[in-house]
């Protein structure tokens, strides 16, 4: 592996990877193609062969238009001075709805929830609330709404440790686009696998699209799987294990988030936008026709 000069930013003993030149306390096992040094996720800038920092890419030869130098993230995206604003702007919204469900109640959180159809299909009524009676919005404020303490404490962890270095290595868009997509693909099966009376909530599903993310990108990376593989393990486990828990959001939310993560960061640089917005179309596209198939089925 390269190894930063003795006595220079990022040196690290010989037993471990180096820490990234601008942020020290980060592993790597990448280094700039031009000057060698280690950088992180967040100081990648996608080259034609390689990445290179973003000194190098300051300091290059200045030819070409300013936007093909502009300095890109592994995923293409834009490199901003801020990386986990977005991650920041979703901690604060998921905080908010939990501090309203907490002061409103249980009529408040009512109205959030994924409900399919209730009261259920046997009864022979008309469902009075539910996807299936045309609220579809509640497959998107039922990823953004928790009762439970511990469930939204476990959940906005996990969105910090894992959203901060997503964002930075995907750029602000396509990130809101992995987080969302997922949310929602982890609602849809839900809706189709679950009893349509049975209530869900909670960013469980946009969470488990975080780590299935995380997975590829470590991969793509070079960068040792095992804590993140630990990670997805245990939540599986508890997935399972535990009462109460919508296990479909889960297994939903990973899936598509490895699927839109894979096509983030092994596009072609020649289509790339094309590979990674086609990919999030395609899984988009896919969740609507669940949703779409079970509405039918339900009324």
């Amino acid at each position: 592996m390269d190894q930063g000069p003795s006595g220079a930013p990022g040196a690290r003993d010989a037993h471990s990877l180096p820490g990234c030149y601008r942020h020290p306390d980060r592993e790597t096992g990448i280094s700039c193609v031009r000057c060698e040094r280690p950088i992180c996720p967040e100081c990648m800038v996608s080259a034609s062969v390689g990445f290179q920092c973003p000194d190098c890419v300051r300091g290059g030869s200045g030819t070409g238009s300013s936007a093909v130098n502009a300095p890109r993230t592994i995923a293409g995206g834009t490199i901003t001075a801020d990386p986990r604003l977005l991650t920041k702007i979703l901690l604060g919204i998921n905080a908010a709805v939990f501090l309203a469900v907490l002061v409103l109640g249980d009529e408040f959180v009512a109205h959030l929830m994924l409900v399919g159809a209730f009261p259920p299909p046997e009864f022979g009524w008309e469902p009075v609330m539910g996807v299936a009676a045309g609220e579809w919005y509640r497959l998107i404020t039922s990823v953004f709404a928790h009762q439970e303490f511990l469930h939204f404490a476990s959940n906005m962890l996990l969105l910090w440790w894992l959203g901060g270095p997503l964002e930075a290595a995907l750029g602000r868009a396509r990130y809101l686009a992995l987080y969302l997509i997922s949310g929602l693909a982890g609602g849809a099966l839900t809706y189709v696998i679950a009893a349509p009376q049975q209530p869900s909530l909670g960013a469980s599903g946009a969470v488990f699209g975080l780590m299935g993310a995380t997975v590829i990108l470590m991969r793509r990376l070079n960068q040792d799987l095992r804590p993140v593989l630990v990670l997805v393990a245990l939540n599986l486990v508890f997935t399972v294990l535990a009462p109460r828990i919508a296990w479909e959001a889960h297994v939903g939310g990973l899936v598509a988030g490895a699927i839109i993560g894979y096509a983030m960061v092994h596009a072609p640089r020649d289509r790339r936008a094309l590979v990674q917005w086609g990919t999030c179309g395609a899984v988009l596209v896919a969740v609507l026709v669940m949703i779409v198939v079970r509405t039918v089925v339900l009324t």
